[in-house]
């Protein structure tokens, strides 16, 4: 395919910057955009405010299958609004405050317009507290699996890419939005209630367990997670930071789940070797029991793990050093569109081949030679298509570009690129052309072509 195909990525930040509202009104206040305008999630997330931080307050009955919740955001309005929408799928809204101030509100499908007593000038920085409730449901969908909260027998598991936080509390739910998190989530004694972050404690009162936890870096909502039942929850510290891995007590104590998710530090060091330092405050990782997640996701500082991964009588650590290799590519430093994916999960892949390598598996010149020959070079990298998100042209292609850069420029460059990019982008947003840019400069060598061969290109380029 043309070397076009690549360079668009480099549109979306200037795509994005002129999305955030449409029409106008009266005093020069204008509405929020319906949705951020990325066609690989229609109707998800919105424009015209940045949120910078969301305190979550909730409490999980699994008896009734029935949340409740008070989110409270802070926002900076990024041009004049008069109203803006955040995304809440499937919950009840009982009251909405702006700045302490009733606010007018109303769902429209997924979304909860919101209409405050008075304009909000661009600059202008203000709370949003939504005190909301009901029985959360999934996402369903079609093509990419349901995303969001599912209950459980005995609690819940809230999780999906690229769309699962707007099922549990109000969010703008796109990755080009990230914030702090605060979580506080109420269940009955006996229970542990799983979630992103540092491990702020826990309190009991009355039959109910709170649990606290506090994601200090920006994360992309998706990345958010709440986990709910009986788990064996062990806790350490690890690099002087806390250490949570928890794995579901239907799981075997001593079995392949509970000796894979031991190793996340060891991992994570393997891995900061090469990247740089590990990027968030705390470690850790959750094995569900569920078949319904079928998948393991990178949620941030903790990933979840389906029980697929851990089958037989052998400890599987690739699969974590893959979602731990997404703290850094996709987590720390985060897509600014879906399109643009394989720079989350062709590097993830490539981290896990690293990994078995230094594990004693197969040597990553053996994996390359293997999907080279298994790739189909007809599906780009780049720009997958909605449909093709989380297919093998993002994962495995997307590796095979990246072990490509490696041969090309050699060790000592490829990861001084790998360490600077992380780091002068860590917390932010990135496209395809600002990675082939970076990298460039930092090489002192083009790469343009090169890589567009092995990330579009319809035919297939020389094996490296």
């Amino acid at each position: 395919m043309g070397r076009g195909r690549v360079w668009a990525a480099g549109l979306v930040t200037a795509a994005l910057a002129l999305s955030g509202c449409t029409g106008g009104d009266d005093n020069g206040f204008r509405p929020g955009a319906a949705d951020a305008g990325d066609p690989y999630v229609p109707g998800a997330g919105n424009g015209g405010y940045d949120v910078g931080h969301y305190a979550l307050d909730v409490r999980y009955d699994p008896a009734g299958d029935r949340l409740t919740g008070t989110a409270t955001l802070t926002v900076t309005a990024t041009r004049a609004l008069s109203r803006f929408q955040l995304d809440l799928a499937g919950l009840d809204v009982e009251r909405v405050r702006v700045d302490g101030e009733a606010a007018k509100h109303r769902h429209d499908g997924a979304e909860l317009i919101v209409t405050p007593s008075g304009g909000l000038p661009s600059g202008r920085r203000f709370t949003v507290e939504v005190t909301y409730g009901g029985v959360p449901k999934p996402l369903p969908n079609a093509e990419l699996g349901d995303g969001g909260f599912h209950a459980t027998p005995d609690g819940a598991i809230a999780l999906g890419q690229p769309e699962s936080a707007s099922t549990w509390y109000p969010v703008n739910d796109h990755p080009s939005d990230k914030a702090t998190y605060d979580l506080a989530v109420t269940v009955p004694d006996g229970l542990a209630a799983l979630s992103n972050g540092v491990p702020e404690g826990r309190t009991s009162s009355g039959g109910w367990t709170t649990w606290r936890w506090s994601e200090r870096a920006p994360m992309a909502s998706y990345l958010s997670t709440l986990v709910i039942g009986d788990y064996r929850v062990s806790s350490g510290t690890h690099a002087g930071k806390p250490l949570v891995t928890a794995v579901a007590a239907a799981l075997p104590a001593d079995g392949p789940a509970a000796a894979s998710v031991a190793r996340t530090g060891e991992v994570a060091d393997f891995l900061a070797a090469r990247f740089g330092p590990y990027p968030f405050e705390a470690y850790g990782g959750v094995v569900v029991a569920d078949e319904r997640i079928r998948y393991a996701l990178e949620t941030q500082s903790r990933p979840v793990y389906g029980p697929a991964f851990f089958r037989g009588d052998r400890p599987n650590t690739e699969v974590v050093a893959h979602e731990l290799a997404h703290q850094w590519f996709g987590d720390s430093v985060s897509v600014a569109r879906w399109s643009d994916i394989w720079l989350n999960e062709g590097f993830a892949t490539y981290a896990e081949w690293l990994w078995a390598e230094h594990d004693g598996g197969r040597t990553v010149a053996q994996t390359v030679v293997e999907r080279y020959a298994a790739t189909d070079w007809s599906r780009p990298t780049v720009d997958p298509g909605r449909a093709g998100m989380f297919g093998d042209a993002v994962y495995q292609r997307g590796a095979l570009a990246v072990h490509a850069l490696r041969r090309a420029v050699g060790d000592e460059a490829f990861y001084r690129v790998l360490r600077g990019w992380l780091a002068q982008h860590r917390d932010g947003n990135v496209t395809t052309a600002d990675f082939i840019g970076y990298a460039e400069r930092t090489s002192g060598r083009p790469l343009r072509a090169l890589l567009d061969a092995w990330l579009v290109g319809g035919t297939p380029p020389g094996l490296p």
